[in-house]
């Protein structure tokens, strides 16, 4: 094998095939990195068995074939050459000759032979979804997964497509994030991602590129498409919970209130609250206002935010955490909070349309 392609091009596929490589594994084959040169083209693959990411360069190919290069060296390797012209060839004994300018390193190489193939996924129905979209979509819902593994079900995000419309659903048991967008769609599917895999297309996808992300799924697998980039993900087996059956249809309080102040008002009360084990603030509406406190042995904090309130006064409190995170992942600059009884969930909507609902219950103070 003997090819050369340009240093910056070699590096980013590295960096994007990588992401998928275990540095765990008892397996030495999967620390390392797949290189395959055809005519032309260099593919890259990286895999640990639940996520393989396959990436595409053009190169310049003066003999076909395939190795396995130890993945952190490789990448440290490229990182450190000059950005000129990179000439990769084998030698005997699996010995890579890397070549840069003036510098030349020998390194040893496993066989492509053992390297495990990616599974087959038909790409019967492909749908697809503007990249944006779909990593915004990913970074209002991905935060509410469980990271609890005695519930593999809940560590993934449900993915419903039907009729042109997709929605993603995360629950961890105390919270749950809704988010619905649009899809090319005329086929209804229902898939739970693993958070893992949807955080790695979040951060290869180029929100600039006006190339759709294109989406084939199957019972097991999902196939996730990005320009010249695929990434294929185990899915996570078992029956998601019936999230429709959690929202609450009805309210008896609404406040409207502004996203940032009301995000940076919980965060200053829980740098008290975070001190007691349950991070615990609380919330005591009417008047127009909301009052938010937070007590500690450390001391106490008040906060007092102007609203507009529809419906009953009520005092509640939840953890700190879930609604800062909520709020974060939130790009309207106002939203409405429902509220019922002290002990129902707190219900966070957008005020122009039904695209986000986060649910967190609350916390019994005493």
């Amino acid at each position: 094998m003997r090819f050369s392609c340009p240093q910056k091009n070699l590096l980013n596929s590295i960096s994007i095939v990588q992401k998928s490589v275990s540095s765990k594994s008892n397996l030495p084959i999967l620390k390392g990195i797949y290189l395959e040169a055809t005519s032309g083209q260099l593919k890259l693959i990286g895999t640990d068995l639940e996520i393989g990411i396959e990436s595409i360069i053009e190169a310049e190919v003066l003999q076909e074939g395939s190795i396995v290069i130890d993945a952190k060296l490789f990448s440290e390797i490229i990182r450190k050459l000059p950005d000129a012209t990179v000439d990769i060839s084998i030698e005997d004994d699996h010995q890579v000759l890397i070549k840069c300018e003036n510098s030349k390193f020998n390194i040893l190489s496993q066989s492509a032979n053992d390297f495990p193939e990616l599974p087959v996924v038909e790409e019967e129905q492909i749908y697809e979804i503007p990249q944006e979209l779909f990593r915004n979509m990913i970074r209002q819902t991905v935060f509410a997964t469980s990271q609890d593994e005695s519930r593999p079900i809940l560590t993934g995000v449900l993915m419903e497509i039907e009729e042109e419309k997709l929605n993603m659903v995360a629950l961890d048991g105390y919270r749950l994030a809704l988010r619905r967008g649009k899809i090319s769609a005329d086929s209804s599917y229902k898939v739970v991602i693993p958070a893992k895999t949807l955080n790695e297309i979040s951060r290869i996808m180029n929100v600039d590129e006006e190339e759709p992300i294109k989406i084939a799924l199957t019972e097991n697998h999902g196939l996730f498409t990005i320009g010249n980039t695929k990434l294929i993900s185990r899915l996570l087996e078992g029956e998601f919970i019936n999230y429709n059956q959690i929202l609450p249809k009805e309210y008896k309080s609404r406040i409207k209130i502004n996203t940032k102040n009301f995000l940076n008002s919980i965060e200053r009360a829980s740098l008290l609250g975070r001190e007691g084990k349950s991070n615990l603030v609380k919330f005591s509406v009417g008047d127009d206002k909301m009052v938010i406190t937070s007590n500690s042995e450390l001391g106490k904090v008040y906060e007092e935010i102007g609203i507009h309130l529809t419906g009953k006064d009520l005092e509640i409190a939840f953890n700190a955490k879930y609604f800062i995170e909520a709020l974060k992942s939130i790009d309207d600059e106002e939203i409405y909070l429902d509220l019922t009884t002290n002990v129902s969930p707190g219900i966070i909507r957008s005020i122009h349309n039904d695209n986000f609902i986060y649910l967190v219950l609350p916390v019994r103070s005493h």
